[in-house]
């Protein structure tokens, strides 16, 4: 049976039906064959999988990153970013890869980081004599360094499914994201110089520091919600509540951006695309109930402690797995169904919580930027008017330089717990 439910689970996926109901159909059919589970199981456990005071972190991170969207405060650092990196070779397309490392810190989704600073930042390279692949495929890239650079909603949902510390993951996913957005930079650098893209002047110090200034309260944000859970003061769901209600006051009342006519529309796109994760959320959890009944993860510990003597060989299988796994499914469905099974034998190998869902969360970052799923890319290739196929060739290059990244966090650790032991010892 177990083989007929994989070859409709890939049939489903190959005819385009969406991944949430696929998860939820092979479910439904698998548990319909089992005697001693009732087919109310299925409801129940796609409930019991959103009863769950974090994942309320994931709509109202969405919310803050639309909020601020739509009060063009992603403007705000734009203007910042090209200040500071403007002057380098290639200053606008630096720019959109700072301007994601500075968005991923207050809003925790990528495709939101694509979406805002894409419709700005894409037309504007194109208008400035970059080529379409050039503006999309450094704008995709960059974007899913809004799931590693903390606040995460990925990594929310890892702590809930390995009883991680959401703080040590923010921490944890620092260096890492600060490496990719450096590795990424430097690429650009050398393909401006061949390419000849142009550079801005230099700005005054005095108006640099203006910049900064009127892109401080959204700065702020950051220093708000990474602050405020690793010293205790709050937890990670009402961390993402505070800076909603942070980006809707600033937006209205100090920016003046944003409008109370403009709320409906916020709620109803924060709603709308929560739902979707959310929903592939519950059905994750019913499928979860389908192959705990058959004991993969016992199975999965058993192969990998009998077969795969060595740890780094099984971070490499990891690895593997997950960047398949990524080009087809969302992170946080993905992370319901696999985090279970492989997380027996990660503990077996004696890999730490923090540590493996760094892996898993940089791994499946990837997956945001290749087709046929990434939405990063999909967004990208949409606004820079270019083909999935052109846009997914541009974007290689910054892939390769993730997976460096990569490499180096599953073999070096220390590179993951440098600051949270920092932290740690402080307390």
């Amino acid at each position: 049976m177990g083989y007929i439910l994989v070859a409709v689970f890939i049939l489903l996926l190959v005819i385009g039906v969406p991944i949430a109901f696929v998860i939820g159909i092979t479910a439904l059919l698998g548990i319909m064959t089992i005697p001693d589970i009732p087919g109310l199981i299925v409801p129940m456990k796609m409930l019991n999988g959103l009863d769950s005071f974090v994942l309320l972190a994931v709509p109202l991170f969405i919310l803050a990153a639309n909020l601020m969207n739509s009060g063009k405060i992603s403007e705000k650092m734009i203007d910042l970013a090209l200040a500071v990196v403007g002057p380098l070779k290639g200053g606008l397309a630096q720019a959109n890869v700072l301007v994601s490392m500075m968005f991923a810190g207050v809003s925790g989704a990528a495709q939101a980081d694509t979406a805002g600073t894409g419709k700005v930042l894409i037309p504007s390279m194109i208008r400035n004599g970059y080529d379409r692949e050039t503006a999309v495929g450094v704008t995709a890239a960059s974007s899913t360094i809004g799931v590693v650079i903390p606040p995460s909603i990925p990594m929310i949902i890892f702590a809930g499914i390995a009883n991680a510390s959401v703080g040590a993951l923010f921490l944890g996913g620092i260096i890492p994201g600060i490496l990719i957005g450096l590795g990424m930079m430097i690429f650009i650098y050398f393909i401006s110089v061949k390419k000849g893209y142009p550079t801005f002047k230099r700005v005054p110090f005095k108006a640099l520091m203006k910049k900064f200034f009127v892109a401080f309260p959204a700065l702020l944000t950051i220093v708000i919600i990474i602050g405020g859970i690793t010293t205790g003061i709050f937890t990670a769901t009402e961390s993402a509540a505070i800076a909603s209600i942070y980006a809707l006051l600033i937006s209205m009342f100090y920016y003046r951006t944003l409008r109370l006519k403009d709320l409906p529309k916020i709620i109803f796109d924060t709603l709308s695309l929560s739902a979707l994760s959310l929903f592939a959320l519950a059905t994750a959890s019913a499928l979860g109930e389908l192959l705990s009944y058959y004991r993969l993860g016992t199975l999965a510990q058993e192969f990998f402690t009998e077969n795969i003597g060595a740890k780094w060989l099984f971070l490499l299988l990891i690895i593997v797995f997950f960047l398949l796994v990524g080009t087809f499914m969302d992170a946080i469905p993905a992370m319901i169904l696999f985090v279970p099974i492989v997380l027996p034998a990660a503990e077996a190998f004696s890999i730490d919580p923090v540590h493996l869902g760094i892996i898993v969360v940089l791994t499946l970052a990837v997956g945001l930027a290749t087709p046929p799923y990434g939405l990063c890319l999909l967004i990208a290739s949409k606004i820079g008017g270019l083909t999935v196929e052109r846009s997914f060739a541009a974007v290689i290059p910054y892939l390769l330089i993730i997976l460096v990244v990569l490499l180096l966090v599953a073999f070096v650790p220390a590179i993951v717990f440098i600051i949270p032991d920092m932290f740690a010892e402080g307390g």
